[in-house]
């Protein structure tokens, strides 16, 4: 698939490291980078092997994604605004629809549909100079990528209030204590290096049950807890009649290590 606006690097193992490219713009969303990465979220879902997991970074170390590209907005019909927002939520929609895990490793500025994205991912890891915002408000606009949505479901409606309405900066220690960034690192370099670490680890284990997992999470967060039990037993019924429920049963009824599939 040709891109111009991201790179895309496979690493032994299935994984893959996407990389958005836009450095005159500090790696700024417009219209074109989003068809891009629907487009190549698109192509690893309909994969049948190949993936085990994915990072999504920003190239440099300024910018994971400094925001939505605001010169692109001036001028929009009301129309064109409301295209432009599903299109980003489509985006985040599909990142989380990935039948394998997909962390974002935060380098430098994740603003407004930067941090939206981010948010679309399984988890996050974030350099020591990550700063995450959603600043919109300050613009006379609002999140609409997913922030109003995901932000109050990942720390509390009343601190995504306070973040949203405030359109404050976070650094990433103050991200990681309130909850919506896993660890920090030191630079980019021990940040992939980490992400990579993680996927790897994730990938000794079943990669068809981790799938499943993350299904149930997924389809399970916005329901009440009997509700949300329903599903998981549903799902959970389901995974035996997978080859990999088999074989780790097997293996471990055998003493032995299991010989799991991958996509």
């Amino acid at each position: 698939m040709s891109t111009n606006y991201l790179n895309i690097e496979d690493i032994d193992g299935g994984f893959k490291i996407i990389s958005i490219t836009r450095p005159e713009a500090l790696n700024a969303l417009n219209s074109e980078v989003l068809n891009e990465l629907n487009s190549t979220f698109e192509l690893l879902l309909g994969q049948e092997s190949g993936t085990n997991g994915v990072l999504i970074t920003g190239d440099g170390e300024k910018s994971f994604i400094a925001g939505a590209d605001i010169k692109s907005m001036i001028g929009m019909s009301n129309a064109e605004a409301k295209d432009l927002s599903q299109l980003g939520q489509q985006t985040t929609l599909l990142m989380e629809s990935l039948p394998f895990p997909v962390i974002a490793c935060v380098n430098g500025f994740a603003l407004g549909g930067g941090l939206e994205m981010a948010l679309g991912a399984d988890f996050i890891y974030a350099s020591e100079n990550a700063i995450f915002g959603l600043p919109e408000v300050k613009l006379g606009l609002i999140p609409g990528f997913g922030g109003t949505q995901r932000l109050s479901r990942l720390v509390g409606k009343n601190k995504a209030r306070e973040i949203i309405f405030s359109g404050k900066n976070i650094s990433a220690a103050d991200a990681k204590e309130i909850g919506f960034v896993n660890e920090v690192f030191k630079d980019k370099d021990e940040l992939i290096e980490a992400g990579l670490k993680t996927l790897k680890t994730i990938s000794k284990n079943s990669i068809q049950a981790v799938s499943q997992a993350k299904k149930a999470l997924l389809e399970g967060s916005d329901l009440d807890l009997s509700e949300g039990l329903k599903i998981e037993a549903d799902i959970f019924g389901g995974v035996f009649e997978l080859e990999d429920a088999k074989e780790g049963t097997a293996a471990f009824s055998e003493k032995r290590k299991p010989n799991f599939k991958h996509f």
